[in-house]
């Protein structure tokens, strides 16, 4: 099992951007609000498969977990859990855990957790080239230290005005258990919605150690019904 957290984590935090802007940073917030408001709508009632490879390297222990993801009607996140292969310390101590303070977090669904003007202040940082494409680079911090929000970057893609990229740590722990959580969020824009494609964390236990997370989403589909609540006993 290959870990690449380490290494695309520093990619994502460390970089420099110097490519002008195409056009002035208020206008290109102001196109992403409403690109982000029509993406919450758009994806609930979505359902995504997805692997979970994690690891506690000071351990030396590995695992790895294949589940669907599924966002309700109402913007929540429960999980369906399939297989899981490996050490059930990684699988009760690490991915059980993380999994149940995601879906914590994010059960009501706040209008406060949106990455939003009203939530976070924007610092313009630059802009890069991809794919012959323009990504401009925002700066982000938290106006309040609330549960699920984070410190970091995003990238905004200059056609879609749809996040392609969150990277930071999060500024309040979302669980007794997790004394810090560091990500790389990646996503795609498929059809006009921003797929969910990765995402790459090194989290700080108070129990196991660090552990290293990868996870990788696969057949995102619009469903008309989800199931409301994660049942933490399906993913024990």
């Amino acid at each position: 099992m290959k870990f690449r957290v380490p290494v695309l984590f520093l990619l994502a935090v460390a970089g420099v951007y110097g490519e002008p802007a195409a056009m002035a940073p208020e206008t290109i917030l102001e196109n992403y609000c409403i690109a982000s408001r029509d993406q919450a709508r758009s994806v609930r009632g979505a359902s995504m498969e997805m692997k979970i490879e994690a690891a506690l390297p000071t351990l030396k222990k590995e695992g790895s977990l294949s589940a669907v993801r599924h966002i309700t009607a109402l913007g929540g996140i429960s999980y369906e859990a399939l297989k899981f292969d490996g050490d059930g310390t990684i699988k009760s101590q690490v991915i059980t855990r993380y999994l149940s303070a995601e879906a914590e977090a994010q059960k009501d669904q706040s209008p406060s957790l949106a990455i939003t003007p009203e939530n976070y202040k924007f610092k313009y940082k630059g802009s890069i080239s991809t794919d012959g494409q323009v990504v401009y680079i925002f700066q982000v911090t938290p106006r309040k230290k609330l549960q699920g929000l984070f410190k970091g970057e995003i990238w905004i893609d200059g056609k879609s005005f749809l996040r392609v990229r969150e990277s930071g740590q999060l500024v309040k722990n979302p669980s007794i258990f997790l004394k810090k959580v560091e990500f790389v969020r990646n996503y795609e824009i498929r059809n006009g919605i921003a797929v969910p494609v990765q995402v790459q964390s090194v989290v700080t236990t108070r129990l196991v150690g660090k552990a290293e997370l990868n996870i990788d989403y696969t057949n995102f589909a619009l469903e008309t019904s989800t199931p409301e609540a994660t049942s933490e006993a399906s993913l024990q």
